[in-house]
């Protein structure tokens, strides 16, 4: 487990990877200039430069020189070749400790307040919640770095073991996985334990979004099934009175509607409205519903007890209830497919099938309805609810889906508010995820994602079309390749009678990760590279690569 640990330590560079502890809300990374590193917190809606703690931290030898960071492993960050260690002392504290005589520590705090002390052995820095620190003279530093060392070997020992060429980066989404548990205790109930959330990163994403909850739980089945239904427990505690499943929990209660959001998040979803969805209404927020896809997946790596089994069973309440939900409450113009009443709810942001007015009625969302169904159908044989409703509604969300078929262009075309949407985006090839597409429909699919004017660039599926109007490499959405689209891309693939092209892609995928230096938020499909503006250390992206690394190993 320590050879895991230290190629999971390749990777942290403390830049796009910060040195943090599981349950933690401190972050540590590489300062710009000085020498030393900052320190932040991870906090729910705040960036980083909203969340200082140490705007410097430096460690100078005995004649005053500053000693750089050396070396950075999940357990601690070294200095001057061992001169000095930088270690977790519980989740709320760290602890910097000499190795050599005449060390000292500089530290600058965010009111621009420089202090000095001495390494004598170490120094304690305990991080409150309004982000003060209170920094004290420590003996207990060695104890502290054997326990967040213990930490960390722990973990490590639940990663899965896979191919030998994927090892290095399953090790290093594994930590990912790991650096990203954040404690909830806002959300603790009397006969529950630690509320732990795998949040999608601890660098601006700090909360539990539905379907980031859905595909990391999909990852950590491998080595951790009770932590990956404990994601799926709390993705689906907070259903609405209608049933609707809210878009984020989070350490403040849950994100359901605009009007949980900031008065101009408000505004501007309100305005987005059209003649069919009021825009002077509150917007319901959510996520695809994909949930009893990934309830199946869970359960695939859990054992077959009876407390599992009742557990599944409390979850497949809230999903089908969730699942009429859609059918009640967002199909906005009562033609039998629901739609979406705003871009939060779909996961995909700022796609151009978005840019038109409200509601989009897209294909991505029809073809998760009939999977959800048809879903639910085998659960009820499982569980002994009647499956004939949800295999009739699939049947009927299934002709709708057909109906959008544009046979000329070859494209599932999205809606926006009743009139084609004419961008070419990879939610046109979610209905693969059905199985049952008419054989020419798949043909047709499958030769896009061979073209490269269509979704055949170097580097995976673009997320719109490389010869569309509205691509762009490099961004959110409208080009550039995520992990969970080229996922339920590969899936679909399998489903609709293409498995050896499905491993291709999920080959691809996996290159795609190993190429561009970590599990990013999303990629250049040009290059392969980190687009600009993605976030790192992601979780879903690592969780993926993770499935993706135990299924090739087979």
């Amino acid at each position: 487990m320590t050879d895991l640990a230290a190629l999971a330590g390749r990777h942290l560079d403390l830049v796009r990877a910060p040195f943090t502890l599981p349950s933690s809300r401190i972050i540590v990374f590489r300062a710009e200039e000085g020498g030393g590193v900052r320190v932040h917190t991870a906090e729910y809606e705040k960036q980083l430069d909203e969340c200082r703690v140490l705007d410097l931290l430096i460690v100078r030898d005995a004649a005053g020189s500053v000693l750089p960071v050396t070396d950075v492993l999940p357990h601690a960050v070294t200095f001057g070749g061992g001169a000095a260690t930088l270690v977790f002392d519980g989740v709320g504290a760290l602890s910097l400790g000499a190795g050599a005589p005449g060390i000292s520590a500089e530290w600058t705090t965010p009111d621009g307040r420089t202090r000095i002390a001495p390494l004598d052995p170490a120094l304690r820095f305990a991080v409150a919640d309004d982000r003060a620190v209170e920094v004290a003279a420590s003996l207990a530093h060695a104890e502290a770095a054997s326990a967040a060392q213990a930490v960390w070997t722990d973990w490590f020992a639940t990663c899965p073991v896979v191919r030998d060429d994927l090892q290095e980066m399953t090790a290093f989404c594994w930590w990912v996985l790991g650096a990203n548990i954040v404690s909830l205790p806002r959300l603790r109930t009397p006969d529950s334990g630690e509320v732990r959330a795998i949040v999608p990163s601890k660098i601006g994403y700090v909360g539990l979004w539905q379907w980031d909850a859905y595909f990391i739980a999909i990852g950590l089945r491998h080595g951790d099934a009770a932590l990956a239904r404990e994601q799926l427990d709390l993705a689906f505690r907070f259903p609405t009175a209608a049933g609707q499943l809210p878009d984020v929990v989070h350490e403040e209660g849950v994100l359901a509607s605009s009007d949980d959001l900031p008065q101009a998040d408000r505004d501007r979803l309100r305005r987005a409205g059209s003649q069919i969805a009021d825009p002077n209404a509150p917007v319901p927020l959510t996520k695809p519903p994909l949930s009893a896809w990934a309830l199946r997946k869970v359960l695939e790596a859990s054992p077959a007890t009876d407390e599992v089994r009742a557990w599944a069973a409390r979850q497949l309440d809230t999903i089908r209830r969730s699942q009429d939900w859609w059918f009640a409450a967002s199909d906005l113009d009562g033609d039998g497919m629901p739609e979406y009443g705003h871009p939060y709810s779909s996961g995909l942001d700022d796609s151009p099938i978005f840019d038109g007015p409200l509601p989009t009625t897209a294909p991505d969302l029809g073809a998760y309805l009939v999977l959800q169904d048809l879903e639910l159908a085998r659960f009820g044989e499982e569980f002994g609810f009647d499956p004939a409703p949800h295999l009739a509604r699939a049947e009927r969300t299934l002709a709708k889906l057909l109906a959008m078929w544009d046979a000329d262009s070859r494209v599932f075309r999205a809606r926006a508010a009743g009139v084609p949407v004419a961008s070419d985006a990879i939610t046109g090839l979610m209905p693969l995820l059905t199985g049952r597409l008419p054989a020419d429909i798949v043909d047709a699919l499958v030769a896009a994602l061979e073209d490269p004017a269509r979704y055949g660039t170097p580097w995976g599926l673009p997320t719109v079309a490389a010869g569309d109007p509205d691509f762009s490499a490099t961004r959110m959405w409208r080009g550039p390749v995520w992990i969970n689209t080229n996922t339920l891309v590969a899936e679909g693939l399998a489903d609709s009678g293409h498995p050896d092209l499905a491993r291709e892609l999920v080959e691809r995928t996996v290159a795609l990760v190993m190429h561009g230096g970590g599990p990013h938020e999303y990629f250049n499909p040009l290059t392969g590279e980190k687009a600009p503006t993605a976030t790192t250390a992601f979780g879903w992206s690592a969780a993926l690569f993770v499935d993706h690394a135990v299924a090739l190993s087979r």
